[in-house]
């Protein structure tokens, strides 16, 4: 056999109830940008539709537009990186919610195809990653109720990121949220949703759940750098990387995965694997294998899980090791290795 990814639906379909349950009574849309989570696109969102799961986030147009042929016209699907004219034009054809936290967007859509675009309108909080700035909010709202008139969009939301820094900086932004929200319905605009938390404030803290809590990581098994574990938050990873020995020779026991499949070479001597002999250090990674410290009677073709589910690492741990910083510190396996799917 070959190096494998493997991916177990049935824990899949575990954590989206434990997250359905746990952001109640606000609907839990499912991220799925970068494959979700490297976890194969296809595959994950036809189970997560199966389990129930309506609203996606798919974080850019074409993902969305995939995640629309996969769903078929029922999901709403919720895309926030948006380009330009094309992307808009392209995201109604779609039928797609558009995040938008750029003035020159809204001047966009004057230009757009007679069909009206569901517009989310996003005020940035603080963390400055997008969004309409507090001083310019009130002439976004003029300027979308004008699109609203001329029958240009619709705005279905109110919506934005926080930092999760602190407490305190996450309930500053939650009251400049509410304001902008207010703001809203005093200029004649009424939006059907709002969301703010995702997977680590949806979780904690009820207040921020409002109608909808975008949750990715979580829904994957993939717990936040530095907070709870897994168990505590009641999620498990879904995946494990699986290696075939390739080679055994004096210098050690060699996998046949590296840094080319996502398995970063900055991780050599920096944690151990289960091996049928117990623990043993991964000490070097390479381009396209994996040298382990030796053991007796070590085989070609032995399996060896590196990281994930049934490991003595997730993927976040060793992405923690080596400070990889993120939105979701976790290691993204690449689609050079082969998804297997049970459950």
């Amino acid at each position: 056999m070959s190096a494998e990814y493997r991916v177990d639906l049935d824990a899949f379909r575990r954590n989206l109830r434990r997250v359905r349950e746990a952001v109640a009574p606000a609907a839990h849309m499912l991220v799925v940008k970068d494959d979700a989570y490297a976890h194969g696109l296809e595959t994950l969102v036809r189970r997560a539709w199966d389990e129930g799961v309506r609203w996606f986030g798919a974080f850019d147009v074409a993902t969305g537009a995939a995640v629309r042929a996969i769903t078929g016209p029922d999901a709403r699907i919720f895309v926030w990186l948006i380009g330009g004219v094309d992307d808009l034009r392209a995201g109604i054809a779609a039928d797609l919610d558009l995040g938008i936290g750029d003035e020159a967007l809204l001047d966009d859509l004057a230009g757009s195809p007679a069909a009206s675009a569901r517009v989310h309108l996003k005020v940035d909080t603080g963390l400055h990653r997008n969004g309409i700035r507090p001083e310019r909010w009130d002439a976004a709202l003029a300027r979308t109720a004008g699109l609203v008139d001329q029958g240009r969009a619709v705005l279905e939301g109110i919506w934005s990121h926080i930092s999760e820094a602190s407490d305190a900086d996450d309930d500053d932004a939650r009251a400049l949220f509410l304001s902008a929200r207010d703001a809203a319905r005093a200029a004649g605009l009424e939006p059907r949703f709002s969301h703010l938390a995702a997977s680590a404030a949806g979780f904690a803290r009820g207040e921020f759940r409002e109608d909808l809590v975008r949750v990715g990581a979580f829904s994957y098994g993939i717990r936040p750098a530095g907070g709870p574990g897994e168990a505590e938050l009641g999620i498990e990873p879904i995946a494990a990387l699986a290696a075939t020995v390739i080679a055994v020779d004096p210098a050690g026991v060699h996998l046949d995965v590296g840094s080319l499949h996502g398995l970063p070479s900055a991780l050599s001597g920096r944690f151990d694997v289960i091996t049928p002999a117990g623990p043993r250090r991964v000490e070097a990674i390479g381009a396209t294998s994996t040298a382990l410290a030796p053991w007796d009677d070590a085989r070609v073709g032995d399996e060896i899980t590196v990281f994930g589910r049934g490991a003595l690492r997730s993927a976040t741990d060793l992405a923690e090791l080596i400070d990889t910083i993120g939105e979701e510190i976790a290691l993204r396996v690449s689609p050079s290795i082969p998804r297997v799917y049970a459950g």
